[in-house]
């Protein structure tokens, strides 16, 4: 994506040519600011504090974290001691757990001497495979808004999406935008409702700014405004991310996700997961039985960071002291009100047997 006039992906190798340079993404929307990763810690905590954020982008970062890690000590004890740090960073998004055993995988056969090229070389290579799909998900998606435009020749199409499955949630293009993004550069007027997704507010602060940037038409909406846009014929389809995505095809995504699905369904308006297959978890069949839900700290609720007319960046509290605040940053989605997956292989139905045919090699693990 291009950040003034700039092409940026969100994570890349520094000009040294091993430490890993990241955009800080809790600087947004205000600040534009890098930050550089030396050490595995330092990956850890990049993710665990949400500079990088977005499944994909976590699994990539994870990935590189490893290749840090070998390159201060490549022996078996260095390389099960990077995976439990990485693996207890955020227990929701599966590509973590699938970025930190594809690393595992290549390099616990090797010789403690070639395991930090071959780290770095399989980092980059997930990098590549994220950027890849997320370019074939936009292709698979033009095809649905593409359809639902030849309804409606000549008016805009307007798509709802929630949080933030956008390019700072993947290596470039993102999953749930890849389509939008796509739609726009072929020329097909399209609008985008953005949900503020609170408690962190990514939509408000992340999609918002990166369709900003990429030109396209956007309105920031409360989160509770869905349902009503839909009641009153003014969302065509909507489209979101997933951090994991079960067997049967139940989805778990920001927050908030499972009651625009309900209202989406109750208005008979498509509703579509963009689906990177590193985030199916074929181990998963009950998505809310099974899934763990990440439950994050009380302040990303009680507080609220932004910017004061005079230009300064002020955090101010915004719930009574003394009154308890929970933070589920996750809910479920069941299968039943997904219309569809765009995959990098099709767009499929969300059920066992579709998910299963169109990832034989994943389902037969």
């Amino acid at each position: 994506m291009n950040v003034n006039g700039r092409h940026y992906r969100t994570i890349w190798l520094n000009t040294d040519g091993w430490a890993v340079d990241i955009i800080d993404q809790t600087k947004f929307p205000h600040v534009f600011e890098t930050v550089t990763l030396r050490t595995p810690e330092e990956a850890a905590h990049a993710i665990k504090d949400m500079l990088v954020r977005g499944a994909p982008l976590i699994g990539v970062t994870a990935a590189y974290g490893m290749a840090l890690a070998m390159r201060q000590d490549a022996s078996d004890a260095a390389l099960a001691s990077a995976y439990d740090l990485l693996v207890k960073t955020r227990p929701t998004a599966i590509n973590l757990k699938w970025a930190l055993d594809e690393m595992t995988r290549v390099l616990r056969p090797l010789a403690a001497a070639e395991r930090r090229a071959a780290a770095y070389a399989r980092a980059a290579e997930i990098a590549e495979e994220d950027v890849a799909i997320n370019q074939a998900i936009g292709r698979n998606g033009l095809d649905i808004i593409r359809h639902i435009a030849s309804l409606k020749p000549g008016q805009t199409i307007n798509i709802l999406t929630h949080c933030n499955a956008g390019w700072l949630a993947t290596v470039d293009w993102g999953t749930a935008t890849a389509p939008i993004y796509t739609a726009h550069d072929a020329g097909i007027p399209i609008h985008v409702w953005v949900d503020e997704t609170r408690p962190r507010n990514q939509g408000a602060s992340l999609t918002a700014w990166e369709l900003l940037h990429h030109g396209v038409p956007h309105t920031v909406i409360p989160d509770n405004t869905g349902g009503h846009l839909m009641q009153h014929g003014l969302v065509d389809m909507a489209i979101v991310g997933t951090d994991r995505t079960t067997a049967q095809g139940d989805v778990c995504n920001k927050i908030g996700t499972y009651l625009k699905a309900l209202a989406a369904h109750d208005n008979g308006v498509p509703f579509y997961v963009a689906l990177p297959s590193p985030t199916i978890d074929f181990t998963v069949v009950d998505g809310i039985r099974e899934i763990p839900i990440e439950q994050r700290g009380g302040h990303e609720v009680s507080h609220l960071t932004g910017r004061t007319e005079d230009g300064r960046i002020e955090t101010v509290e915004i719930v009574p002291r003394g009154s308890k605040v929970a933070n589920y940053a996750f809910d479920v989605t069941p299968a039943r009100y997904v219309t569809g997956l765009i995959t990098e292989r099709g767009v499929i139905a969300a059920n066992r047997g579709a998910i299963a045919k169109a990832f034989p090699e994943r389902a037969a693990q």
